[in-house]
């Protein structure tokens, strides 16, 4: 374990991970001059230690910097053993003395002050804090001249410390405490606030803390941690010990990636927006297409290596597992960082983030509006790698935009943001391939520009409940609800009992859509492979109609069907034009292998089944904890169904956790 003075300057090597450090403060060496000093951190439930006596030394010299004195107030012993096991410290004030009998008895002191906290032996060698109380009932200051007993033996240890005649100058040293690993990797606890050093340094490569926010976000993941020790958090330090980036996942997160890894969005919007936290979200999509948070961080400086930390971070906590397809903003020095870290994902670039950007680069060009129906048409109704080309060229040369540097990066970056390059990337949904798509923010409502640091921890949780309580609420609408059937097609009455609710509204508009196509017919044939043309009448511009010509290729032996619009990888299930083509051979039930998993009711539960840990560490916690969370998913689903399987679900699982205590009582 490192060691710290608590009036020295941090030290750390670049990357350490530690649990707790202390805030900056200024303060007077005697002689005049300022220094720079940590303040020690405030107890907080989870901390551990390796003895009694460190704990102890902990709370006294957090009392002595705060101006009061600690004094051990009650003790468990085990009776055998006469081992302690667990302990309360409180202030010195805590309780009142015993009246006495004395003619002249000495003024009452104690004030029943119930500042204190509770410790307790866990594994038979650590201590943990496990209650916690920092408010007094009584007047403290550090400035109050006053001594304690228990300040006592510092002084004169610090005393015994010094050679003479130098001046005694009070040494408080505390080491840093990791808790137990509880994950693949070690989970990093520090906090820090912004600060200026002796020397000059460059903030604007660190997090800039405001007051308060270092220990809203310290004191949240303690809290997290404690409750749950499959929450994930890890936190960078530079060279000096300054905070610089920050990673977490809750539980909820960690098991999500498991089922929805295969595409997943970096959302920078609050790094490319300025906003005062940088946060950036790892986003994918659930069963019901909605967005689940797959992982949080704030980033001290939009650089590779920065974001290099942050993807590593994100992998190590997702058990080294890459997505398939990464989506981000159009950011070069995250895409290097994707390319070292990820290099065999997909990466693309977000449509919907480049086209809003349109106005900003091109609104103060003479002729905008014909530029900007000419760029939509190039970018969403190119079928073809041709189309594209030619109609980007006629807008380049029509508008003299050759000289545009903008457009100049687009075109050149074009493989990885205009649809008619992705066609056979799969993107669950999570792209925008026409005009009138759009994407929201996950934290959409919840943060703005000037959300600080302090305000976004105190909304996280509030925002991931609601979006959980969507999900719960989607699933039980889609077990429990039945569809309406809006026509009488077999491929409508064949996925309405397959698909979660919200997916099969989206299958059935392609279902009413076959209606508006006509004219299928026959071009070519290769062997098994036949070639059909299927004609469209779609709206321009929301009113006029044109005719679009579709292209689909239908093998006959394996019902392999292909439409050149490429719907299926980019949302996950048939477009019209190839139902109508099916409809066309006499095939009356989409195959098999057109109907994701991921879209279906019981996608959870299959997943159960499917998915085995030949690969995994079958001894690791994580492990323990993801494979009982998927287990507990399908209780908690059948739980919901009635209220007679309600109670039978709670009482089942309360004996449960009376058998887990009574464990729990009989080591202790």
């Amino acid at each position: 374990m490192e060691e710290v003075c608590l009036n020295s300057e941090p030290v750390f090597e670049e990357g350490d991970e530690y649990e707790l450090e202390g805030d900056f403060i200024e303060h007077d060496n005697g002689t005049g001059e300022t220094q720079r000093r940590k303040d020690p951190p405030a107890p907080t439930v989870g901390l551990e230690f390796d003895s009694f006596d460190e704990a102890y030394d902990f709370y006294n010299i957090y009392g002595k910097e705060q101006g009061f004195g600690i004094r051990v107030s009650n003790s468990w012993f085990r009776s055998k053993r006469k081992e302690r096991y667990r302990a309360k410290l409180s202030c010195s004030s805590a309780g009142f003395k015993k009246k006495s009998e004395a003619n002249n008895p000495r003024p009452e002191t104690r004030t029943g002050c119930p500042a204190m906290v509770v410790i307790r032996l866990v594994d038979s060698k650590r201590w943990r804090i496990v209650e916690v109380e920092l408010e007094h009932n009584h007047q403290v200051s550090p400035q109050i001249k006053r001594f304690y007993k228990s300040h006592k033996k510092m002084i004169l240890a610090a005393k015994s410390a010094q050679p003479l005649p130098e001046p005694v100058t009070e040494i408080h040293t505390i080491k840093l405490y990791r808790t137990p690993v509880m994950d693949v990797g070690s989970n990093g606890y520090s906090h820090f606030t912004e600060s200026e050093g002796l020397n000059s340094i460059d903030l604007s490569k660190h997090l800039e803390l405001k007051e308060g926010d270092a220990h809203a976000v310290y004191n949240y993941f303690c809290r997290m941690k404690l409750m749950n020790p499959n929450f994930y958090y890890l936190m960078d330090l530079d060279d000096d010990g300054r905070l610089r980036n920050v990673f977490w996942a809750d539980a909820r997160s960690r098991a999500a990636y498991g089922y929805f890894c295969d595409t997943v969005a970096i959302d920078t919007t609050c790094l490319s927006n300025k906003y005062e936290i940088p946060l950036i979200s790892f986003v994918g999509v659930n069963h019901h297409g909605q967005s689940v948070l797959l992982g949080c961080g704030f980033l001290g400086h939009e650089s590779v290596e920065n974001f290099v930390w942050m993807l590593r971070a994100w992998l190590k906590c997702m058990l080294g597992q890459p997505p398939q397809v990464l989506i981000t903003d159009q950011c070069k020095p995250l895409q290097i960082a994707v390319s070292e870290v990820i290099p065999n994902a997909r990466h693309c670039y977000c449509l919907w983030y480049i086209m809003q950007k349109v106005p900003e680069k091109l609104g103060g060009l003479k002729g905008y509006e014909a530029i900007k129906r000419q760029l939509h048409k190039s970018v969403y109704n190119s079928l073809k790698i041709a189309e594209f080309e030619t109609s980007w060229a006629e807008m380049i040369k029509c508008h003299e935009l050759g000289e545009n540097r903008w457009l100049q990066i687009l075109y050149e970056d074009r493989q990885m943001w205009v649809p008619v390059y992705l066609k056979d990337t799969f993107f669950s949904g999570m792209i925008p391939i026409q005009e009138n798509e759009s994407l929201t923010a996950f934290f959409d409502g919840y943060v703005h520009k000037h959300t600080s640091f302090k305000e976004f921890v105190d909304k996280y949780d509030l925002a991931l409940h609601r979006k959980r309580m969507k999900e719960v609420v989607a699933d039980l609408e889609s077990r429990s609800s039945s569809f309406e059937l809006k026509t009488k097609c077999n491929f409508e009455v064949q996925l309405c009992k397959v698909y979660t609710k919200e997916i099969f509204k989206r299958f059935q508009l392609e279902v009413e859509g076959m209606y508006s196509c006509f004219n299928t017919r026959q071009v070519s044939v290769n062997g098994p492979i036949i070639t059909y043309i299927v004609k469209e009448r779609v709206e321009v511009e929301g009113k006029e109609k044109e005719v679009r010509c579709y292209e689909v290729l239908y093998e006959t032996t394996q019902v392999d069907i292909r439409c050149i619009c490429s719907l299926f990888n980019y949302k996950g299930y048939l477009c019209r034009h190839a139902l109508n083509v099916l409809n066309y051979n006499g095939v009356e039930e989409v195959p098999s292998r057109y109907i994701l998993p991921r879209w279906r009711k019981d996608f959870k539960c299959r997943y159960l089944l499917h998915h085995g840990s030949s690969n995994i560490d079958v001894y690791n916690p994580v492990y323990w904890h993801n494979h009982l969370y998927k287990l507990a998913l399908p209780v908690a689903e059948e739980g919901a169904q009635s209220e007679e399987h309600y109670k039978t679900t709670l009482q089942a699982l309360e004996e449960l956790l009376n058998k887990f205590h009574l464990v729990e009582d009989t080591l202790v």
